[in-house]
């Protein structure tokens, strides 16, 4: 659910055919293309007839470089050839919660908000109605918990079934297995993501990063929760291994097989309308 590749505004590990091509090859039924200021929807697209054997899709981050929160560009992503647009993130690296802890000279840029006087910017209500009208994913990219939750009951209550916190344990979001509980009840799914390295530097405590993903497994069950690698950063590891480490950690940890089959396979495919 969650794949970076080239081609991309910053350098990847892998290209989007390559990255296809590996996950046929080890049985994936389906990934999910996120690129940070380009749609990718029609990579998706582009990737699926290159590839066959392997479902592919993409969406959209609303970040400046698509103007934001801006029903026009989720709409044109929707309708790009083949309807392989299929999640809506909100704003990642403009995201408020994300310009506030980015140490990167990234303190003069406007943040893209998402809610002002505590309700949903009007234009963020146009994008629930598409998510809707066109069954996309609404994610909840790189905003606060706190907002993540407000976010999630103002889009079920317009009528959005699909909501997904991304990576909500994960810099710079930092959710804690009680929050995870909160947002769950909330009605939405929550993004596991494998512990990476960030900018060339480790996670500082990988193991015990592990060992709280597995006690969310046991806080809230599996039924709202989604894995996914998060990986295409050159200083990790491919994207398909990445994937099979995490559920080895997490199987180490004692999650049920059934549990992880429940967060891997049945949550995404439902969320990506894989019904058959």
């Amino acid at each position: 659910m969650h794949c970076h590749t080239s081609p991309d505004v910053v350098p990847r590990l892998l290209d989007a055919v390559s990255l296809a091509r590996q996950a046929r090859q080890r049985g994936l039924r389906a990934i999910v293309f996120k690129d940070h200021l380009t749609p990718s929807a029609a990579k998706a697209a582009l990737v699926a007839q290159a590839v066959r054997g392997v479902e592919v899709f993409g969406g959209i981050v609303l970040n400046h470089s698509v103007g934001g929160i801006n029903p026009a560009a989720v709409e044109a992503m929707a309708l790009t050839t083949g309807q392989h647009g299929k999640v809506v993130w909100l704003p990642t690296v403009d995201a408020e919660n994300h310009v506030k802890q980015d140490r990167r000279s990234r303190r003069d840029v406007t943040p893209v908000k998402v809610f002002e006087n505590g309700k949903p910017v009007a234009a963020l209500l146009e994008i629930f109605e598409l998510c809707r009208r066109y069954d996309l994913v609404l994610a909840t990219g790189h905003v606060s918990v706190a907002e993540s939750l407000m976010i999630t009951k103002a889009a079920l209550r317009a009528g959005v079934n699909k909501v997904l916190v991304t990576h909500a344990t994960d810099w710079p979001i930092f959710a804690s297995v009680e929050e995870i509980g909160s947002l769950v009840d909330s009605g939405a799914f929550v993004e596991l993501a494998l512990p990476i390295a960030r900018n060339g530097i480790s996670h500082p405590d990988i193991e015990a990063q592990f060992d709280k993903l597995a006690s969310a497994f046991v806080r809230v069950g599996a039924q709202h929760l989604v894995l996914s690698s998060d990986l295409g950063q050159p200083d990790n590891p491919p994207h398909v291994h990445g994937l099979a480490r995490f559920v080895a950690a997490l199987e180490k940890r004692g999650v049920p097989e059934k549990d992880l089959e429940r967060a891997i396979k049945t949550n995404p495919a439902y969320l990506l309308g894989l019904t058959k």
